[in-house]
């Protein structure tokens, strides 16, 4: 039996556990607190893991790993089920695998290496304790406070986070707007992946309102893209609607969306759509189905075969490059062809703008009719929010 050899105070460590041996490096390994010899052993296992980086303390255990993830999942997102967290009103979107979890996890480990924060273990007393304050550089839209709270109870779930800001939130440079009080070294050890998900998602959340501002007076909305950082899918669309945005889809398993290699590989658009919707109904699935046009004789094939196929499961046609960059224009781009296009679907299906959508442009896409206007830079081409976080020693 043994115990955290945490020196402060914590009930979450206070109770003593059993330890099973590592002996096994298996997917479906999970580390809860165990002592640790280096940080080596810990990397190992972070694919599964809960550890307290102040203690470097954890232990392990094998259990199923599908079941027991998405337990987790359905845990880390009751926190909306009721109604939503004061500083995190936008609730997360959908995702039947994704675990942020452990995503913070892995992003820990791979910052600890096999030492841990060397600078801080050998500069900052075990005892010491300190209270630092986030601080706004920059006027943005605040995001990703959800997600700090999460990093911070990882590193040490006796560390107290309060926020005076929200998500969502407009603020200016130099506003204060939380605090974290706890071990000063859990606080330095949290410090940069908590500011790396904030930074980037509220870089992100500022983008989509600054295209949602100029959108204004119309009925479009703004939508992502699949063009986010590997393995950040999740916070990046998160930020878009915190921003004001809406979602595209979340992954290859929530819409079917027909491009154009799809259709050269089935024999043509017609013959992929058919294959589509028969794909769907056979699965039972409640999947909505896209096709890319690029063409307004394309346009023209897919409502072709909508009016012979009046139970189509077609929802919404892409509507891709319609728009040509002509600075003689208003608001810089040639909206004529998509125009055009908007006006031969006449509202049978949702439309979708792509191409050449920039903060310039996205005026005059949106005032043709589309139902919503598709930009890839909002999640690849943003400017991170700068914020720091400031400690102070307290006696």
């Amino acid at each position: 039996m043994l115990r955290c050899t945490h020196q402060r105070s914590c009930a979450h460590f206070s109770s003593s556990r059993s330890v099973v041996p590592p002996a096994r490096r298996s997917r479906t390994s999970r580390i809860h607190h165990q002592p640790y010899r280096s940080w080596k052993q810990l990397t190992a296992c972070a694919r599964r893991k809960s550890f307290c980086t102040t203690c470097t303390v954890a232990a392990v255990e094998e259990r199923d790993f599908s079941t027991s993830s998405m337990d987790e999942n359905q845990m880390w997102r009751q926190r909306w089920s009721n109604g939503s967290p004061p500083h995190a009103p936008f609730a997360p979107p959908p995702h039947p695998t994704y675990d942020l979890a452990e995503v913070v996890q892995f992003a820990l480990a791979e910052d600890a290496g096999e030492l841990g924060d060397v600078t801080t273990l050998s500069t900052v007393p075990e005892d010491l304790e300190g209270q630092a304050t986030f601080l706004a550089k920059a006027d943005g839209v605040l995001a990703g406070l959800a997600v700090a709270d999460l990093v911070f109870s990882t590193v040490d779930p006796c560390l107290s986070v309060s926020w005076s800001g929200k998500d969502g939130d407009h603020i200016k440079s130099g506003t204060k707007f939380g605090v974290v009080k706890g071990s000063a070294r859990s606080i330095l050890v949290a410090e940069r992946i908590a500011l790396n998900f904030m930074q980037r998602m509220s870089g992100i959340a500022t983008a989509t309102a600054a295209m949602t501002d100029r959108m204004q007076g119309t009925s479009a909305r703004i939508l992502e893209t699949r063009k986010t950082a590997p393995g950040l899918r999740l916070p990046d669309k998160w930020a878009v609607l915190i921003g004001g945005g809406k979602n595209h889809r979340i992954g290859l398993f929530d819409m079917v969306m027909i491009k154009d290699n799809h259709v050269t590989s089935a024999g043509g658009v017609v013959p992929a759509i058919q294959h589509a919707q028969d794909f769907v109904r056979r699965k039972h699935k409640n999947i909505p189905i896209e096709v890319e046009t690029r063409t307004l004789e394309e346009v023209k094939e897919v409502l072709q075969f909508l009016e012979s196929d009046k139970h189509s499961l077609v929802k919404r046609l892409m509507l891709d490059n319609m728009t040509k960059l002509d600075s003689s224009a208003p608001g810089g781009v040639d909206v004529s062809m998509l125009k055009e296009a908007v006006k031969l679907v006449n509202g049978r299906v949702d439309t979708e703008a792509s191409g050449n959508v920039t903060i310039d442009t996205v005026k005059a896409i949106a005032q043709t009719g589309v139902t919503y206007i598709s930009c890839g830079a909002l999640t690849h081409s943003f400017q991170a929010l700068d914020i720091s976080l400031k400690i102070a020693i307290l006696d």
